[in-house]
């Protein structure tokens, strides 16, 4: 009798045990898992729920709900074949989740973590730009739009070192043209272009190209303080946004209120359009407009981690992680002081006990590694 519970109980145990890993275990080929990794005190998976929506909807997802994005405690299963990307991008991003599977820490964790994930969407300009299918060429994007006669110069920008020739198309639901020409106030010498796009589900395209108009991956620092698409996503807020400093008015151009005013109205139909269609799709909230922040943070704590954060991914204690990093410094982020004291990820990277699939060096400058895994 005593024989017959015991082999009972451990039945039990052994299925209890294989239905808590099934969350885990998934064959489908648009499927990944990602691991969450609190960052700071006040973190949350809901927070982080959030930013990987918002991360997603920024590389042209369609649909996130909970069919597509499902969570055990701090784990998650996204499918990406559910999402209704573009058939392009869809397979972009499934061989890039191929890529992420072969790593050692995927094989034995059975995850990427999450902040890693978004580093590789984001912070890859060849990612990004693959998965917004944003064309190689400027021509191939202005020849789908009729441009305004009308045309702005801007001499006072914020984020360009050179003066800017700023053209629109009309705004026809989620189908818009800006278009950025930086050139050499003298001379009128072109530096680079810079576009945004509305896309289907109402975030905004990036694209930065050469003076001959070819495609590149972040804006040249000589000329501007772009930095990558994932800079312009985080300084633009997935809006449209307004002139912040005054500008001479030049003769010829919109005059800075007409300008200002143009801007504001395509903004505000832009918004407003976005609350209305996502509320039907379960996307998410643009009513609440700071949500995207949980984005930047989720790429910002990972790619600048805490020694709690480390524990957690390493699975070691605060102190033996602070022990093993005694020779590497500090510091506090400039946004997010409330991360606590951070270290640089690409400096303490190979001191992890697994090789994970490696990110570029910086998601919003230019750095010395840029990965691309679709090559």
């Amino acid at each position: 009798m005593k024989k017959n519970i015991f082999i009972l109980i451990l039945l039990l145990f052994i299925s209890w045990k294989d239905s808590s890993n099934s969350f885990l275990v998934d064959s489908a080929e648009g499927v990944i898992f990602l691991k969450w990794n609190q960052a700071y005190n006040k973190d949350t998976i809901e927070k982080n729920i959030i930013g990987l929506k918002w991360a997603l909807s920024y590389v042209g997802a369609n649909i996130l709900n909970k069919e597509n994005i499902q969570n055990d405690k701090e784990n998650l299963r996204i499918d990406v074949s559910k999402m209704r990307f573009s058939k392009n991008a869809e397979k972009s991003l499934i061989k890039i989740h191929q890529k992420i599977k072969e790593s050692e820490e995927y094989k034995t964790n059975h995850s990427i973590d999450l902040g890693r994930y978004i580093s590789l969407l984001l912070g890859s300009s060849e990612h990004y730009y693959a998965l917004t299918e944003t064309p190689m060429s400027l021509e191939d994007i202005t020849k789908n739009y009729n441009l305004k006669s009308e045309k702005a110069y801007i001499n006072n920008s914020d984020v360009s070192k050179e003066h800017r020739i700023i053209r629109f198309s009309e705004q026809n639901r989620f189908n818009q043209l800006f278009i950025s020409k930086e050139i050499d106030s003298i001379t009128g010498q072109v530096y680079e272009f810079e576009t945004i796009e509305l896309m289907k589900n109402g975030q905004i395209r990036f694209g930065i190209f050469d003076a001959n108009g070819k495609r590149k991956i972040a804006a040249d620092s000589n000329h501007s303080n772009a930095g990558k698409p994932a800079k312009c996503i985080w300084c633009h807020e997935s809006s449209i946004q307004p002139l912040f400093s005054d500008q001479k008015d030049k003769k010829g151009y919109l005059s800075l209120k007409d300008l200002q005013k143009t801007l504001e109205t395509y903004r505000k139909i832009n918004n407003d359009l976005k609350i209305k269609v996502t509320d039907t799709l379960n996307h998410i909230n643009y009513k609440k407009t700071q949500d995207h922040t949980f984005t930047e943070i989720l790429y910002t704590s990972f790619m600048e981690p805490s020694a709690k954060r480390l524990a957690l991914e390493w699975n070691m204690s605060e102190m033996q992680v602070k022990t093993k990093l005694k020779n590497y410094k500090t510091h506090q982020h400039h946004e997010f002081v409330y991360l606590g004291e951070l270290y640089h990820r690409n400096e303490i990277e190979h001191l992890a006990p697994l090789k994970s699939i490696p990110v570029s060096g910086n998601i919003r400058e230019k750095s010395n590694q840029e990965v691309n895994y679709l090559q």
